[in-house]
């Protein structure tokens, strides 16, 4: 196990972190989609509004009130439902209530000196977001060491107890080592876990040269979809984590060739309602491979639309949204291939899947993902960059860096083949 995770608290990793400003159930989609534009992993907790304002809440009480994260995919999922496209103002002033699946195990709140390694086990067990509450003068210590809020490095104390030296998950945050500021608390996301990380490769040696397949990292239970299949039919695949579907062809030796995704990842700062429309009336493989070329201009319809970023006028209710056709630039492709089935290889766009190799090490599939603030990498064959094998998603990189060493199959790839291929 890496001495860094062993030592480390998630104290370290709130530094600079901002404050909590928490999105009630009772908002709108439209204000959802200004929020999750502005988030991290494509989505923002929902939390039930506190029963009495001012009052002093027990972490308790709290976690009862989480709902659940809410994602752009669920977002333009349910936006492209047909009720929605009747009335779409209707729509956008509903409440978030009614489009967040609740699930209260995907955040849990703790203890500023929570060790890292615990906090990685929490994650590895499905928690997406760590509740931290943010300390005047913390003063609990992780084995030997930990950086204070201030920048100062705090030395153990021989005099203290055996319980600060080694904090306990699940200790209250009102432990007697921390003064709180009342109701103030910074959110953790994965990524930030995965950013830390990646600035502690050479404490993880030999973990960032390995490759994903030796380390067991890619996940093969992913969902997919057939292109020439609806691309509604992506949201019946609920997928979990990671939050995507992939876009396939199926060749005839029963492989999947990889043309795009559905994700919150690539719907992340989308135009909603176009999306919603393209996700409503295309094909899959039409969805992510743009429909200019695809479907007669006179299908496409004219609509309002509603981007997370409005001018000014509009969004002080000075003017109307205004009328745009729809165009799969408008949800965030590039398309230039004239079909999915046809000049695969021309087509390079933004909706152009994020992929790796069996053999690319760990390092370097964290560095993509943190590069294209992408919450998974697909995963395809060593010899053909279109069959796909597999994901690796931030669980599985987790999961991997708490490998114990004698799981590991030695590397012999050196430093300079591994900053080559970062660069790459």
């Amino acid at each position: 196990m890496a001495s860094v995770l062993l030592y480390h608290v998630v104290g370290d990793l709130t530094v600079g972190k901002p404050e909590l400003v928490e999105f009630s159930e009772t908002e709108t989609v439209e204000a959802a989609i200004r929020a999750i534009g502005e988030s991290t992993e494509c989505g923002i907790p929902v939390w039930k509004r506190m029963p009495h304002v001012g009052m002093i809440e027990k972490n308790e009480m709290r976690q009862q009130r989480f709902v659940g994260i809410l994602t752009s995919l669920d977002i333009v999922s349910f936006l492209a439902k047909t009720q929605c496209w009747e009335d779409q103002d209707k729509a956008m002033k509903t409440q978030v209530s009614d489009v967040v699946v609740p699930n209260k195990a995907l955040l849990k709140i703790v203890d500023p000196a929570t060790r890292l390694i615990d906090a990685l086990e929490m994650m590895k067990q499905g928690v997406r977001r760590l509740l931290v509450p943010k300390s005047k003068v913390w003063k609990g210590m992780s084995k030997r060491f930990s950086i204070l809020y201030n920048g100062r490095w705090l030395k153990n104390n021989e005099n203290a107890s055996s319980s600060n030296l080694i904090p306990n998950a699940n200790r209250p945050s009102s432990s007697s080592t921390s003064t709180y500021m009342r109701d103030k608390f910074c959110c953790l996301s994965r990524e930030d876990i995965i950013r830390f990380l990646i600035g502690c490769l050479g404490a993880l040696a030999p973990l960032p040269l390995s490759s994903i397949s030796s380390l067991g990292a890619i996940n093969l239970d992913y969902s997919s979809i057939e292109a020439s299949l609806p691309a509604l039919e992506a949201t019946q695949k609920h997928p979990g984590d990671p939050s995507a579907v992939a876009v396939v062809e199926i060749t005839p030796d029963g492989h999947h060739k990889i043309l795009g995704e559905i994700s919150a990842s690539k719907l992340w700062k989308c135009d909603y309602l176009a999306a919603a429309w393209a996700l409503a009336n295309l094909s899959a493989g039409q969805f992510v491979m743009g429909v200019e070329d695809n479907v007669s201009s006179r299908l496409l319809p004219d609509f309002s639309v509603n981007s997370p970023v409005q001018d000014n006028k509009t969004a002080n209710g000075g003017g109307s949204p205004r009328l745009r056709k729809f165009s799969s630039r408008s949800i965030g492709f590039n398309p230039v291939s004239p079909s999915f089935g046809v000049g695969r290889s021309m087509y390079r766009g933004r909706s152009a899947p994020l992929t790796c190799k069996t053999w690319s090490s760990l390092a370097a599939v964290m560095a993509q993902m943190l590069s294209h603030r992408a919450t998974h990498v697909w995963v395809t064959e060593d010899d053909n960059d279109d069959v796909l094998v597999g994901v690796v998603g931030y669980s599985d990189i987790l999961l991997a860096v708490t490998k114990q060493p004698a799981a590991l199959i030695p590397s012999t790839r050196s430093i300079t083949e591994l900053a080559s291929e970062i660069q790459s």
